[in-house]
């Protein structure tokens, strides 16, 4: 199996890529493409040893140009066909790769996606499907920022996608799918949430009602539906309130000498909390409904990230996970055609 990593990808730079993408050629039986600029990347596996020959596992694939960060990533897709996600993607496309990993410009990699690989026939949007972790475990929480603005249709779509995902990688039976909402009762919401409910009930998932904001981390649903508006702002809370809360506990400890001993007594459950917390487990966010394997990393991602997210990747594959969504989204043709239907003659 061979997967295209973005070799430049990241706030890092071609280091964390690099040794994660070392670690996974060697204890996942893969072979890892290093796509980016050859100058660069050569240099860094010099550095790490590499002078002579590249490592067992590895090989590199020339891509002169990066995406910048800034811009917008249709327009610098386009003009720069050279870029490395856009590289990697038409590796996928080509099928000289399996998959690609990028932890670049996550606007670009949709779009690079898109471009090159095209959507699952059927699919209406892709969508970032973002595992968070929980009280309980993990779940899915999708769209984590890919779409702004959604219609009902969409919101159906992810949780066929999700609940896919959820069973392809926990290896989840029948898993449980809710709609994020200001409300646990139905008749709260939104336009978008009001109208999507009924429909839930419609398209073979194992949907439970709406749940509130409160309820994202209890680990209580498998699969969280919402468009990427409000999936992108969760996740950015969720990120910020877990780093002040370290930053807070850490504080109030240092301000109390009994409370320095009695940190150092719980050491290991801290550390558990936080192995369990950690985002750089998760293998990254795919993105879903893009006809091949994608996933986008972090931008601050760092080996051990990069290690997972290549690992991810390998279990997508080796699953058919592309092939399984797209025999589901086939088989709900005609439902979604006359919701669709049905949607646009409300509209009138």
């Amino acid at each position: 199996m061979k997967i295209a990593l973005d070799a430049l990808g990241g706030d890092y730079g071609a280091k964390p890529n690099v040794l994660g993408a070392l670690k996974a050629a060697k204890t996942l039986g893969i072979e890892v493409i290093l796509v980016g600029d050859e100058t660069v990347i050569k240099r860094e596996l010099k550095e790490l040893g590499y002078d002579t020959s590249l490592p067992a596992g590895i090989s590199v694939v020339h891509a002169p140009d990066t995406i910048d960060m800034g811009a917008e990533p249709a327009k610098e897709c386009r003009n720069k066909k050279g870029a490395s996600i856009i590289v990697c993607a038409d590796l996928v496309h080509k099928g000289e790769a399996d998959a690609f990993v990028s932890a670049g410009h996550s606007g670009a990699a949709m779009v690079a996606s898109l471009f090159r690989m095209g959507r699952i026939k059927g699919v209406f949007r892709p969508a970032i499907a973002t595992p968070m972790p929980t009280y309980k475990g993990v779940s899915l929480l999708l769209d984590g920022g890919a779409n702004a603005d959604c219609k009902p249709i969409h919101l159906l779509q992810f949780a066929v996608m999700g609940s896919a995902y959820m069973e392809k990688v926990f290896d989840l039976k029948s898993p449980s799918v809710r709609i994020l909402s200001i409300g646990e009762e139905e008749t709260k919401g939104n336009f978008l949430v009001k109208h999507t409910i009924p429909h839930m009930r419609e398209i073979g998932v194992n949907f439970l009602g709406t749940m509130e904001g409160r309820d994202v981390n209890t680990g209580e649903t498998d699969v969280i539906v919402c468009d990427g508006f409000v999936g992108n702002i969760v996740l950015k809370m969720a990120e910020g309130l877990a780093k002040t809360m370290i930053h807070m506990i850490k504080r109030e400890i240092k301000k109390r000498p009994l409370a320095i001993l009695g940190a150092l007594l719980a050491r290991g459950a801290f550390k558990a909390v936080k192995d369990h917390t950690n985002p750089d487990c998760y293998g990254g966010a795919p993105l879903v409904g893009v006809n091949g394997v994608a996933i986008i990393s972090h931008g601050k991602s760092n080996e051990t990230a990069i290690f997972h997210a290549l690992k991810t990747a390998k279990r997508l594959v080796e699953k058919n996970f592309v092939g399984d969504i797209a025999s589901r989204i086939a088989s709900l043709k005609d439902t979604f055609s006359a919701i669709e239907a049905e949607m646009q003659e409300e509209d009138k």
